[in-house]
C-alpha cells in the first residue's frame, strides 16, 4: 500500500509538468500562426513578403523566450521530429507534443478567420485562402510541385539544423531565440513566393482545415517534406557535432542557473549607514 502511494505520488507532478509543456506548446504554436497568418491575411496588402517573414520570425522569438524553459518552444511537429531523432527530446511525450502544437494552430487559424470575416464585404477562406500553403496554381508565383517540395525540404532541414546547434550545450547561454528567430525569418523571405513557406506542418494543418480545397489537397507534402527536412537535419547535426554533455532544448534556453537564482532571491539590500 505504501508503495503504491509512493509511486502515485511521483507520478502526479511527472504527469502536471507534462501537461505544462503541451499546454505551453499549444500557447507558443497559437502565437505563431495567429502572429504570422494573421500578418499574412490582415495586412499582407499593407507589409508584403517582408512584413510577413518578419511577423513570423518575431513571433518564434517571442515565444521562445516566453515558453522555451517550460517546453523548448518547438511548436512545430518537425522540429519536435528532428530534437527527438538527435537525443534532445525525450521521445515519449511526442504525440502529446504534436497534438498540442495543433490544436494551438487550429484554434489560431479559426481566430484570424473570426477577425478576417469583420472586414467590409467579409472574408472566404476558401477563396482566399487563409495563409494556407500549396503549389501550382496554389503557389503565390506558381511555383510546381517538385521545385516546392524540395524547397520546403531544403528550408526546414535550415530551420531544425538551427535550433539544434542554437541549443547545443556549447552555444551562448541566453541567444537560441534570436538565432531561431532570425533563420525562421530567412526562411520566410526565401520561401513565401513558393509555397507561402510551411517548414511547420502544424502551420500548414490550421489554415488548410479552414481553407479546403487545393489547401487541403495539398496539405501532404506539407506534412511530408518538413519531416524529411527535419530528419536530414538530425542525421547531419549527429555526423559533425559530437557534444561532450547532451542537453534538452529547453534547458538550452534558460538562463544560467547563476541568474536564475539571482532573480529568484531579489535585489539584495543595500546596507544603510546608522
Amino acid at each position: 500500500m505504501r508503495d503504491g502511494n509512493v509511486r502515485a505520488a511521483r507520478t502526479a507532478p511527472a504527469n502536471g509538468d507534462a501537461m505544462q509543456k503541451y499546454l505551453a506548446e499549444a500557447v507558443g504554436t497559437f502565437v505563431l500562426v495567429l502572429g504570422g497568418v494573421g500578418a499574412a491575411v490582415l495586412a499582407g496588402g499593407r507589409i508584403g513578403f517582408l512584413g510577413v517573414a518578419f511577423a513570423f520570425g518575431l513571433s518564434l522569438l517571442a515565444m521562445v523566450y516566453t515558453i522555451g524553459p517550460i517546453s523548448g518552444c518547438h511548436v512545430n511537429p518537425a522540429v519536435t521530429v528532428g530534437l527527438m531523432m538527435a537525443g534532445k527530446f525525450d521521445k515519449r511525450h511526442l504525440a502529446g507534443y504534436v497534438i498540442a502544437q495543433c490544436v494551438g494552430a487550429i484554434i489560431a487559424a479559426g481566430v484570424v478567420l473570426l477577425i478576417a470575416k469583420g472586414a467590409p464585404g467579409g472574408y472566404s477562406a476558401g477563396a482566399e485562402g487563409l495563409g494556407s500553403n500549396g503549389y501550382g496554381v496554389a503557389s503565390p508565383e506558381g511555383y510546381g510541385g517538385g521545385a516546392a517540395f524540395i524547397a520546403e525540404v531544403v528550408l526546414t532541414f535550415l530551420l531544425v539544423l538551427t535550433v539544434l546547434g542554437a541549443t547545443d550545450s556549447r552555444a551562448p547561454v541566453g541567444f537560441a531565440g534570436v538565432a531561431i528567430g532570425l533563420v525562421l525569418t530567412l526562411i520566410h523571405l526565401v520561401g513565401i513566393p513558393i509555397t507561402n513557406t510551411s517548414v511547420n506542418p502544424a502551420r500548414s494543418l490550421g489554415p488548410a482545415l479552414f481553407a479546403g480545397g487545393d489547401a487541403l489537397r495539398q496539405l501532404w507534402m506539407f506534412i511530408i517534406a518538413p519531416l524529411l527536412g527535419a530528419a536530414f537535419a538530425s542525421a547531419v547535426y549527429r555526423l559533425v557535432n559530437r557534444p561532450a554533455v547532451q542537453i534538452t532544448a529547453a534547458r538550452a534556453e534558460q538562463a544560467t542557473d547563476e541568474e536564475r537564482r539571482e532573480r529568484v532571491a531579489g535585489p539584495r539590500e543595500v546596507e544603510r549607514p546608522v
